[in-house]
C-alpha cells in the first residue's frame, strides 16, 4: 500500500491546517502542490492565507492540472496536495461534456479524470509520502442542476478512489480529526488539537 494520507472535511473544517501539521512533523523535504486557480479577489485572499502558513523552505508546484501525476512521480519526500477538489474542478470545467445531457460522453470524460487520479496515487515512490486534502461533499443537499450533481458525484467517487489507495484517512470536523483508516503511524495525539501538535 502506498504511503498516502487522505484528509477529508467540509468547508472551514480545519482539514488544510491539519494536513499542514502532518507535513510540519515530517523529517525531510516537503513539496506543496497548489491546485487552486486564482480567478477573483476572494480566491486570491484564500491563497495568500495558505501561503502565509507555509514554511518558506517548502517546495511549491503550480502547474497544468493534467501534469500533476507526472510532477508527483518526479518528486521525493512528502507531497501535500491541497486540494483534490480544486484540482478536480479545473479538470471538470475543461470538459464541455460536464454540462451536456449526453450521459455517455460525460462518463467517458469521468473515466479520463479517474485515470488521472489513479496515476497520481500510483506515482508515489518508495520512501515518499502523499497527503491529499479533499472536500467531503456528500453530507449536503442534492444540487438542483445537472452540472452540480455531476461534480458532487465525481468528487465522491474520486474520494473513494483515493481512500482505496490510502494507508491513512481522516475526517476533520470542527478542527478535530476522526481517523477512518490507519493513523497509528502519525504523531501522537495532542490534548489541545486532535492527534498532532
Amino acid at each position: 500500500m502506498k504511503d498516502i494520507t487522505l484528509i477529508l472535511g467540509g468547508a472551514r473544517s480545519g482539514k488544510s491546517a491539519f494536513a499542514e501539521k502532518i507535513a510540519l512533523a515530517y523529517q525531510g523535504r516537503v513539496t506543496y502542490f497548489a491546485t487552486a486557480d486564482c480567478r477573483d479577489e476572494e480566491m486570491k485572499k484564500r491563497i495568500e492565507m495558505h501561503r502565509s502558513r507555509r514554511p518558506k523552505e517548502w517546495g511549491l508546484w503550480e502547474g497544468d492540472p493534467r501534469e500533476l501525476p507526472r510532477a508527483a512521480a518526479e518528486t521525493r519526500g512528502l507531497m501535500l496536495l491541497d486540494c483534490l477538489t480544486m484540482w478536480l474542478t479545473r479538470l471538470f470545467l475543461a470538459y464541455p461534456e460536464a454540462e451536456g445531457k449526453d450521459e455517455g460522453a460525460w462518463f467517458e470524460r469521468e473515466a479520463e479524470i479517474a485515470a488521472l487520479v489513479r496515476a497520481l496515487c500510483e506515482s508515489v515512490s518508495e520512501g515518499s509520502s502523499l497527503v491529499i486534502v479533499s472536500n467531503e461533499v456528500g453530507f449536503g443537499l442534492v444540487p438542483p442542476y445537472l452540472m452540480g450533481r455531476r461534480f458532487r458525484d465525481l468528487q465522491g467517487r474520486m474520494n473513494q478512489l483515493c481512500a482505496g489507495y490510502a494507508k491513512n484517512a481522516a475526517l476533520v470536523v470542527a478542527g478535530c480529526p476522526l481517523w477512518l483508516k490507519g493513523g497509528s503511524s502519525l504523531p501522537e495525539e495532542d490534548e489541545n488539537h486532535g492527534r498532532l501538535p
